[in-house]
């Protein structure tokens, strides 16, 4: 363990061994961190931060703030960072209000400096965030999804596993899974195919998937309409049927649609 002389670090914070924490870094009391951690410098963590196993988090960085949310009255709620997660410098996490409890960065997790995960939002594994995105409060973010610079997302969005969004954009409506989306206003901009064969997608899947678009993006179908058609010719796929499962869980309408 290597703890510079000028941090401060309360008694009551669970920090475990191989911790390195640097110049004028502040942990308080209600923290717990796991193995083989880097803590860098004027880092500041905060009540209610549960960070697991090997995550860096660089200068100036704030974890497990207050959420910026007018009905949050200081009652119990926190902020759990995944193994492997690397956080940049002046990222701002912030803790849950009482709808949820908690807010959440996944396993393995990439968020670069200046990205904003606000109160009860949830990102899942292997998420990136470009330098500036700003999540608002309630979002839900599925595993694999990365999003480009300076593009901000609309409190209570959805976003699916395996996408890609552009940089510089607006997220207002639900972005459904394995898609590239980019414009303005946002729009279906194709299958995110170099990240689907990446992850080892079949092209017996891919083209399921294509298919199932079509269906979803058709002008002469409806979101009822197209589910119909995927339920019949496609049933039985599980990437089809991630995207089923994700429609009936949009409340905000898809993007382009």
């Amino acid at each position: 363990m290597s703890i510079h002389p000028t941090a401060i670090i309360s008694k009551k914070a669970k920090i475990k061994k191989n911790i390195q924490v640097a110049a004028y870094a502040i942990i308080e009391d209600d923290v717990e961190i796991g193995d083989d951690c880097n803590i860098g410098p004027h880092v500041v963590i905060y009540n209610g931060a549960r960070i697991g196993n090997r995550v860096t988090v660089h200068q100036a960085a704030s974890i497990s703030h207050i959420p910026q949310d007018l009905k949050f009255n200081n009652e119990y709620s926190l902020f759990y960072i995944g193994d492997d997660t690397k956080i940049y410098e002046y990222v701002t996490l912030h803790r849950a209000t009482k709808e949820t409890g908690f807010s959440k960065v996944g396993k393995n997790c990439l968020l670069m400096a200046y990205s904003h995960v606000a109160h009860d939002s949830v990102l899942g594994n292997n998420c990136i965030l470009a330098n500036g995105v700003q999540i608002a409060g309630h979002v839900e973010i599925d595993d694999n999804v990365i999003i480009g610079g300076f593009t901000a997302v609309h409190q209570f969005c959805k976003i699916g596993k395996h996408s890609m969004i552009g940089g510089g954009y607006r997220i207002t409506q639900d972005v459904p899974p394995f898609i590239l989306a980019a414009n303005e206003p946002l729009k279906y901009k194709g299958l995110n195919l170099v990240g689907l064969k990446r992850k080892g997608f079949s092209n017996e899947d891919i083209n399921s998937l294509k298919k199932t678009y079509q269906y979803i993006y058709s002008t002469s179908l409806n979101i009822s309409q197209a589910k119909e058609k995927i339920k019949n010719e496609l049933a039985g796929n599980k990437y089809v049927e991630d995207v089923l499962t994700f429609l009936d869980s949009s409340n905000r309408g898809l993007i382009g649609k």
